[in-house]
């Protein structure tokens, strides 16, 4: 019996947050006051699972990741019930703690650090990602640069290339999201892979290392010109249907014909409670409107619409609604003014 492939199998980081909104960031060996704390999902596999369940995508949603047998990985799994996620493919390991991270974001900015427990995200590998057991139309992969299994110098890269080409083979279109690891060496470990990868997500730093260019200072037209080059490069290096970069003026898709921009939207600051999971938040846009066979550009508009009511809380995806609710709160916002874009 043939199934019709339906739905996003989301796998790769499954991190519990623990957020903590401060007065100030300190210098060192001072002190800041934290003011509130919040727990939270993290990671992009578990972010864009938990965003599209909010954004009410009309397909099932299923994680492939690895939790330990701790509390954190017990909320990992309640969290994912709620949502109406599968958790069928979300294993147990017992020989390290789940992943979790500190999220420091500074009231009066926004601005988030990170500290991060890898966890069972290290153990994470190849074989945990069951392409040829799931019916998804879509595969995404968040994030490349930070699993340690699929990162190991010895693998070059091939890692990520086995288990996105074995997706295609089986059926699936490939997504992939990058990460803001400095350490990582990203030519490196997408260059193998780059030509079974329908959509790469990144913002505009990690799209230029990927693409092994200078990243972008932070200026608006700078960060557009290096995102359009640095796509135009993946593209021409193999990525089958769009380079997808983000940024905060906006987002630029690179395809084999050209390019389409959107602009952000013009939240006001004082609704801007915290930046975590807002590129997660508009990968699960994007594909959302990409699974529904969107033209690219409605797409793109979702995306950035989903990452504009992520910036409404502290945390990665309380704060976002039902895709219709995000379009027409971003469309009546209106759209940043951007030069260069």
């Amino acid at each position: 019996m043939s199934h019709a492939r339906s739905g996003i199998l989301a796998a790769g980081h499954f991190i519990v947050d623990h957020t903590n909104v401060l007065d100030h960031w300190p210098e060192q060996d001072a002190l800041a006051t934290i003011g509130t704390e919040k727990r939270g999902n993290g990671g992009g596999a578990f972010n864009c699972l938990m965003d599209l369940g909010r954004l009410g995508a009309p397909f099932s949603l299923a994680a492939a990741g690895l939790v330990g047998d701790d509390e954190n990985g017990r909320w990992i799994r309640a969290a994912c019930h709620a949502a109406g996620i599968d958790t069928a493919h979300l294993q147990t390991s017992s020989s390290a703690p789940t992943s979790h991270a500190l999220v420091m974001t500074v009231q009066a900015t926004g601005r988030r650090t990170f500290f991060y427990q890898p966890g069972t995200n290290a153990e994470f590998a190849p074989a945990h990602v069951p392409v040829g057991s799931t019916f998804a139309r879509i595969l995404h992969f968040g994030y490349v640069g930070l699993l340690r299994a699929f990162d190991s110098p010895q693998g070059a890269g091939q890692a990520y290339a086995s288990v996105f080409a074995a997706a295609r083979k089986c059926g699936l279109k490939t997504s992939a999201d990058l990460v803001s690891n400095p350490a990582a060496d990203l030519p490196r470990l997408l260059g193998p892979a780059l030509g079974e990868i329908d959509w790469l997500f990144g913002n505009e730093y990690e799209i230029a290392r990927a693409a092994a260019l200078t990243p972008p200072a932070a200026d608006p037209v700078e960060r557009f010109r290096v995102s359009l080059e640095a796509g135009r490069r993946l593209v021409a290096a193999g990525v089958r249907e769009a380079v997808i970069a983000h940024f905060p003026e906006g987002a630029v898709a690179v395809t084999r014909t050209g390019h389409h921009v959107q602009p952000a939207v013009n939240v006001p600051a004082a609704r801007i409670r915290g930046t975590a999971g807002a590129g997660d938040a508009f990968a699960a846009g994007t594909l959302l409107g990409l699974h529904e066979a969107w033209t690219l550009p409605r797409a793109l508009e979702l995306g950035v619409c989903a990452a504009a009511a992520c910036l409404e809380d502290e945390t990665c995806s309380a704060s976002i609604r039902p895709w219709s609710e995000c379009l027409e709160s971003g469309r009546t916002l209106g759209w940043r003014l951007a030069p260069g874009i």
